[in-house]
């Protein structure tokens, strides 16, 4: 039946089909192009997986990427968390409206009413409002779900909850820990029993242990002087599980992930592990989010955007230099997974890579984003300091667009040093506002170009805040300056 559904989609959209020639030879190009050390990548299209590989797993211990090679996939991990709560849904054991105290009556926040009315879908789709960004080490026991939870209550609350989107790494933690409360097992046992094991996901991992025992790839850091160095440490906290901090898995199993969501929701034995209405509801918009880099609506857990009324439903991670892009289309039944090793490089890797599948495969071109020049009296109401939980973020005008400069916090920094992390400045960025887009703007070069991202306006009119990669950073002054 799917072959045939697979099949009537093929004829009605003219799908190309795919040569593995031509895909081996555009992922080497685009790896020597980026100078990205290793890459492993994977394409469904009408009933068919084509895979290709390229590189090393590490400059220091090089050994060839193939299709057991593991990789870090980071915040992809984050469907995984929220497929496990849908499988708890459809149980009857979690509502997805009903509040977190109803799983975890000892959730503290600094905000009394926040942590009474926060929702399971608010940690879902990234609207809690919290500063999200909070990596503390919580140790590897069994415990550090529970005691991230508790540090919880140390996070300001940057926006009224449900009112705005912003990206939230502890919010997906906080999930995780329903799953810890509502099944009583440890988080890493709950999902390999509920999603990892019935989808015959057998190179998918959580833990270092287990990843080093296998063939897995190492993440790189590109240096101002054009080295390309190991990042190390090697592995997170536990305690980021649910938001995707150690999961490791092959490019054939991010394709076989995509097959079950574009699916009826059975697993490879026919047991019907979601239904497809519960499938098609995460990938419905929960919240919009126009002009974010995170896509233009979000569903559970998913990113949501189309390119010529093609709908797109995505994910992507990154940690400690590997990155990794996960983008289905449905209605097309085609999926694409890029896998990489090295930044900056392999997020530029990822996106041309994108590219070029969804107009070789399925004749749909992403278009250009060209900016306007904005006057300078314009740009001054856009100029500013804006700050979230790691970053001061610095904006002023120039030459008719603006530039962004961003630095991380002091202890944010220190925390990354006593990880083994090597902190470089990071450059500044320009950007380019849209016409006829209100305050959205795109990034216009360096390795974030072509990200977007929007300026948010308050009940006066003035900008109150910006989205910068997802994340909502409140506008603390409204001088901007560069040093």
């Amino acid at each position: 039946m799917l072959d045939e559904v697979i099949g009537d989609s093929s004829a009605q959209y003219g799908l190309v089909p795919l040569s593995n020639d031509d895909f081996a030879a555009k992922l080497r190009e685009l790896a020597e192009q980026h100078e990205v050390p290793g890459v492993a990548a994977g394409i469904f299209l009408a009933g068919e997986e084509h895979y290709a590989f390229h590189g090393v797993t590490s400059v220091e211990n090089p050994l060839p990427v193939g299709e057991s090679t593991l990789f870090g996939i980071g915040s992809t991990g984050k469907t995984f968390t929220a497929t496990a709560i849908m499988r708890l849904v459809e149980e009857g054991r979690v509502d997805l409206n009903a509040p977190v105290r109803t799983y975890i009556p000892q959730l503290k926040l600094k905000d009394e009413k926040v942590a009474r009315e926060v929702t399971v879908l608010h940690l879902l789709n990234h609207t809690a409002g919290w500063q999200g960004d909070f990596f503390t080490d919580t140790g590897q026991g069994d415990d550090a779900l529970e005691r991230f939870v508790e540090r919880m209550s140390e996070l300001e609350q940057e926006a009224p909850l449900g009112s705005a989107v912003s990206y939230n790494n502890a919010s997906l933690s906080l999930a995780g820990r329903v799953i810890e409360k509502v099944t009583g097992r440890t988080y890493e046992n709950a999902i390999q029993d509920m999603v990892l094991e019935p989808l015959g996901l057998q190179h998918t991992f959580f833990f270092p242990r287990d990843i080093m025992t296998r063939r897995f790839a190492v993440g790189h850091n590109k240096k101002e002087d054009g080295t390309i160095k190991v990042a190390r440490p090697y592995g997170e906290a536990r305690g980021g599980n649910p938001a995707g901090a150690n999961i490791a898995s092959t490019a054939a199993d991010q394709i076989a992930w995509a097959r079950f969501h574009m699916g009826d929701g059975r697993a490879p034995d026919g047991t019907q592990l979601l239904s497809k209405r519960s499938l098609k509801e995460m990938q419905r918009s929960t919240v919009d989010t126009p002009g974010s880099a995170l896509g233009d609506h979000i569903g559970i857990s998913w990113m949501l955007r189309a390119v010529e009324d093609v709908p797109l439903v995505s994910h992507g991670g990154s940690t400690f230099g590997l990155y990794s892009e996960f983008v289905m289309a449905p209605e097309r039944e085609f999926a694409i997974t890029s896998l990489t090793n090295c930044g900056p490089g392999g997020p530029e890797l990822n996106d041309d890579l994108l590219r070029w599948a969804l107009e070789t495969c399925l004749g749909v071109v992403e278009p250009e984003l060209e900016p306007v020049e904005v006057n300078a009296d314009e740009l001054a109401q856009y100029a500013g300091t804006y700050e979230t939980i790691a970053a001061v973020c610095e904006i002023r005008g120039d030459a008719g667009g603006l530039v962004l400069k961003v630095e991380l916090r002091p202890e944010v920094k220190a925390q990354l040093s006593e990880q083994g992390e090597e902190v470089e400045e990071s450059p500044p960025f320009r950007l380019g506002l849209l016409p006829g887009a209100g305050d959205r703007y795109v990034v216009t070069d360096g390795p974030a170009k072509g990200m977007k991202g929007s300026f948010i306006r308050g009940p006066s009119g003035a900008v109150e805040s910006v989205h910068i990669g997802g994340r909502l950073a409140t506008r603390t002054s409204h001088i901007g300056a560069l040093s």
